[in-house]
């Protein structure tokens, strides 16, 4: 069928080719058929396949990237501070004078009516003792950048969870479908026979009717998976950076099995590796480090320094033997500004009870951590009971079919026991390809609220 149908289109493009070609239109026809071949696409994806093309087309992990990149910057920033600091200027000076005469008594002073001066500076200062504020300011910005840092991986976790969350929606949607099919094949054998018992008079049209019934029933729900498929395929190819045409398919995903570890584990290790906490680790770190900054602003600063000066009162611009003088400098400065000893006193309480902020934050989501994984453990925990007993119902309803069915071929059970049987296993069927998904849905959950999802 699927031959005959890209035969059809195959031919339909030809001619379109041949009727464009005398029109001219070549640029038309190529784009018609660059998107006929997009939307045509199939792609077969593993997870680990999914979940790399995420990362690298996640914009949101640009955005992280772009923030780590401006904290590094500041950071920098805050390690030229410590460097010397040099200028240097040149400036001209015109002085007229009006009244140029001094008179001395004895003797009489005349003065130009006008000069000019030429000044020079250059000069290089350093400090060599600040009381280590500047040195609290590289580690304040460098404790900074590791914050955003955990930030980037956070939402690196948070981007490799959604992929996989819908992949598995998708793998979800896929098997029902599949179950969806096997069963209206199996209903289509069963319409059959029944239309065959009604001719020879075995069965009533109503034995015939409760097997349409089913068939509709059960295509009504593929319908509604198809309606779920395609929202779930486009929305992985947006978050995948796939063509949005890009249909998917997805690889048998294997069962978790995993036998879960006691709860205290994954406490243990989300205690040990989650961004969060890290992140209030550091910012505590950072909020000490401004209390000593503060306490540093107290202290005085030692500077050394050396400037040279260019002084030519002549009128000619370019230097010349016996007309200018350079005078050259060398000094140590102290200052301290010791009003801080009473004005900082405020400002030092208050960044020690930011510090105790960030204490009793990180109080507070351990709290909520040892919640959210105690949620996902048990949630994993049931998922894996569910399949166990998910495979035992259906050997159960396997063996009932086949029961109902031998009784119905022998005219012993009625029509409705017999769609009554096969229900029970498709539905059966379905439940357990849901519950293997949400197992290995639940387990990532899981590790993602350990912190581990991505190491």
């Amino acid at each position: 069928m699927i031959k005959r149908i890209n035969k059809t289109i195959n031919s339909y493009l030809f001619k379109q080719l041949v009727k464009t070609l005398q029109k001219g239109g070549i640029t038309v026809l190529i784009i018609g058929l660059l998107t006929q071949m997009s939307l045509a696409q199939d792609k077969t994806l593993t997870l680990d396949e999914a979940i790399k093309l995420g990362i690298a087309n996640s914009k949101t992990l640009k955005l992280s990237q772009s923030k780590i990149d401006a904290a590094v910057s500041q950071y920098n920033q805050v390690k030229d501070q410590v460097l010397p600091t040099g200028s240097a200027s040149f400036t001209f000076d015109r002085a007229q004078i009006p009244a140029n005469t001094l008179d001395l008594g004895a003797s009489t002073i005349h003065l130009p009516d006008g000069a000019n001066a030429y000044i020079g500076l250059a000069g290089i200062n350093e400090v060599i003792y600040g009381g280590y504020r500047y040195r609290y300011a590289q580690l304040s910005t460098d404790l900074l950048t590791q914050v955003a840092r955990l930030d980037a991986d956070k939402d690196k976790d948070q981007i490799t969870y959604d992929v996989i969350s819908a992949y598995y929606n998708l793998y979800k949607v896929l098997q029902s479908q599949k179950v969806v099919d096997k069963n209206i094949a199996a209903v289509a054998v069963q319409l059959q026979q029944a239309q065959r018992f009604f001719d020879q008079g075995l069965v009533t049209k109503n034995d015939v009717l409760r097997f349409q019934l089913q068939k509709a029933n059960i295509q009504l729900n593929g319908i509604d998976l198809e309606s779920n498929r395609r929202v779930i395929n486009y929305s992985l190819d947006v978050l995948l950076g796939l063509p949005e045409g890009t249909q998917l398919k997805i690889d048998e995903i294997k069962d978790s099995g995993l036998t879960p570890a006691p709860l205290s584990n994954y406490l243990d290790t989300a205690l040990t590796t989650r961004q969060e906490l890290k992140q209030l680790d550091l910012q505590n770190k950072v909020a000490e480090t401004n209390i000593k900054s503060i306490q540093a602003a107290q202290l005085p600063t030692v500077s050394v320094g050396a400037n040279v000066y260019y002084i030519d009162a002549s009128g000619n611009p370019i230097p010349q033997y016996g007309s200018y003088i350079t005078p050259l400098t060398i000094g140590a400065t102290i200052s301290w500004n010791f009003s801080s000893l009473w004005t900082n006193k405020n400002k030092v309480a208050s960044a020690k009870i930011e510090q105790d902020q960030t204490t009793i934050r990180k109080s507070i989501t351990v709290d909520n951590l040892k919640t959210e994984i105690n949620r996902n453990y048990q949630s994993y925990v049931m998922a894996l009971d569910k399949i166990k007993l998910l495979q035992t119902s259906i050997a159960q309803a396997g063996e009932n079919n086949k029961i109902l069915e031998s009784k119905y071929q022998s005219n012993i059970a009625s029509a409705t026991d017999r769609v009554d049987a096969q229900t029970l296993l498709y539905q059966a069927q379905i439940n357990l390809e849901l519950a293997k998904a949400d197992a290995g849905l639940a387990y990532y959950t899981l590790l993602k609220s350990t912190g581990k999802l991505n190491k």
